[in-house]
């Protein structure tokens, strides 16, 4: 009979069902029991339903300092994704006309991607203990007087963070420049725009949507990781790294309140990066009709 299913879509979509439980259970389940009462634990069944757990989570003076350990992983994620949404439109622009040396240099900042993230966080850190001791034994009296170490969260920590989200930005640039039309370019300069103006006026518009995709990869890749910060951080941590090392010595739901608030930023910010190509795309639309018109 036609509209009929067969019994292996029922196996398939118990199965799909089964899958994304699988994915998103666990985070449900934190979610979950981070809203328990004071007298909460950390399994079920729950243990009534407040928000004391939040409460005591930015109260401080608990597991961890988690203003502190939050302001450092949103600075450090701000500056990441300034720098990732630069370089990678600067380099998509760059590798659109051949220069000497581009496919050492792609396959150099692709590489990260491939080297397991602890062995990029270990370079990293030991080229800065080498820098450090060149610095303590050869620097001048007024540099290495009192100087102890060049990692820092901006330092070490920034580049660690750059060889995971600047890869993918080059990629997805790469992807947008290849499917450009640079015809509309070509019109643009037939009409006398300078070469900033075509750019500001004609490329960045279509390409406005991919570069806030670009902030959202850079922003989240650096919220939540931790392999390529854990040797290479220096002296403080970010939020991720105290949430790791709080797994194995919590025993009350606060971890859990802190989990369902990384998750939280995580999700406010690719919400707000959806609702800024929502509106680039409607302007484009817009903009569009009204030149229609016009024309007509």
């Amino acid at each position: 009979m036609p509209g009929e299913r067969s019994a292996a879509f029922y196996w398939l979509a118990a199965f799909f069902v089964l899958f994304v439980l699988f994915l998103y259970g666990p985070t449900i389940t934190i979610f979950i029991l981070s809203f328990q009462g004071p007298q909460g634990g950390l399994t079920f069944p729950m243990n009534g339903l407040s928000l004391h757990w939040f409460e005591k989570l930015w109260a401080g003076g608990g597991i961890v300092d988690i203003g502190s350990a939050f302001k450092r992983s949103l600075k450090l994620g701000a500056a990441v994704t300034a720098i990732t949404v630069v370089f990678a439109v600067l380099a998509g622009l760059a590798y659109r006309r051949k220069f000497p040396g581009q496919n050492f240099l792609f396959y150099v900042t692709v590489a990260s991607l491939i080297v397991p993230s602890i062995v990029t966080s270990l370079g990293i850190a030991l080229l800065f203990r080498l820098l450090d001791d060149l610095i303590k034994n050869f620097g001048p009296d007024w540099l290495s007087d009192g100087y102890t170490t060049a990692m820092g969260l901006f330092t070490s920590g920034l580049g660690a963070h750059l060889t995971w989200t600047l890869p993918f930005g080059l990629l997805i640039m790469f992807a947008v420049f290849n499917r450009f039309d640079h015809r509309l370019e070509e019109a643009a300069r037939d009409l006398g725009a300078t070469p900033w103006q075509t750019f500001s006026h004609v490329v960045l518009p279509i390409i406005l949507p991919s570069v806030i995709g670009i902030g959202l990869f850079g922003f989240t890749l650096s919220w939540d990781e931790i392999a390529r910060s854990s040797q290479a951080i220096g002296e403080v941590n970010t939020l991720p790294l105290e949430l790791q090392g709080l797994t194995t010595t919590v025993t009350t739901p606060e971890i859990y309140a802190l989990g369902t608030m990384t998750t939280g930023v995580s999700f406010l910010v690719i919400g707000l990066g959806l609702v800024m190509i929502a509106i680039v795309r409607a302007r484009r639309a817009r903009h569009g009709t009204d030149a229609g018109k016009g024309m007509v």
